[in-house]
């Protein structure tokens, strides 16, 4: 009995749910260079696929569960259930157009607006829902050389932080689509399943959102005065708000304990300093399980 998980075989998303994994305690244990399985341990074993064909081999039941963007998830067409956002491989599909034309918004542009995008089945209905008529034209790649190259006027594509739309002389003017990474799985998956392989699913559903979860955490102690506590509630919400802890023989200083985000962790230590904390500690956290 073995529960099958579609796992993207080469780029950015593979190296991403690679590590994720390894952090969940599922590291892949390859049967060769070449192999096109591998062994996550117990009954798990991953198969690796073109990301764009996870949607088809999930939804086909080929494959138990799926990693893939929800970008190619949506363009597929085939109902899933997204089980976990993974939070990595964050992008946006966007509407983009030359620098130098005087359009802000899709109601500028032409009527039959030729577009070029690999994502013909986003765009078009994104397009009916704005109620614009274009063209579609289909891509396999290198969508932003288009309207330099008079094949389009406009594109659809994805980007990170814009700056190769911009290194292309291309400006956004609308977003069609959010995406992230997703652990996916086909429309009633759990009824079908033996209940082994269902409590298989459930517990590396449970071991992957601990790990995101305490992504962007840090678990961070202080001996701080008794006097002061508020203070260190204010500025270490936590969870469920700072654990204190008695200290032998310390007097009027106490030892907290609390999860804090990472972001903006120079300014709380300054903070917490500047009330009279000492003994500050701060280590990563490898799982988090509210």
């Amino acid at each position: 009995m073995t529960l099958r998980i579609a796992l993207p075989n080469k780029g950015r998303l593979a190296d991403e749910i690679r590590e994720l994994l390894a952090d969940a305690g599922l590291p892949l244990r390859f049967r060769g260079a070449r192999a096109l399985t591998a062994s996550l341990g117990g009954i798990y074993e991953a198969l690796f696929v073109r990301a764009q064909d996870i949607p088809e081999f999930v939804a086909d039941r080929a494959a138990d569960l799926g990693v893939t963007g929800w970008d190619l998830i949506c363009e597929s067409g085939r109902p899933l259930d997204s089980l976990l956002d993974l939070e990595f491989g964050r992008c946006r599909l966007v509407v983009a157009v030359r620098e130098e034309r005087a359009v802000t918004g899709i109601a500028d542009l032409d009527a039959g607006e030729r577009v070029a995008t690999v994502f013909p089945r986003l765009t078009g209905a994104y397009f009916a829902r704005a109620l614009a008529t274009v063209e579609l034209v289909p891509v396999s790649g290198a969508v932003e050389v288009a309207p330099h190259l008079g094949i389009a006027d406009t594109i659809v594509d994805l980007t990170e932080t814009g700056s190769t739309l911009k290194v292309n002389g291309l400006r956004e003017i609308a977003t069609v689509l959010e995406s992230s990474a997703r652990l996916v799985s086909a429309p009633g998956g759990r009824s079908s399943m033996e209940p082994e392989l269902l409590a298989a699913r459930e517990d590396l559903v449970g071991a992957l959102r601990s790990v995101v979860a305490a992504r962007g955490q840090r678990y961070l102690m202080a001996n701080v005065p008794r006097s002061r506590l508020e203070d260190v509630k204010r500025l270490l919400p936590g969870i469920s708000g700072p654990t204190v802890v008695n200290l032998l023989d310390g007097g009027d200083m106490v030892a907290v304990h609390s999860v804090c985000q990472a972001d903006g962790l120079n300014r709380t230590i300054k903070e917490l300093k500047q009330i009279g904390c000492t003994g500050i500690l701060v280590t990563r956290i490898e799982r988090l399980m509210a």
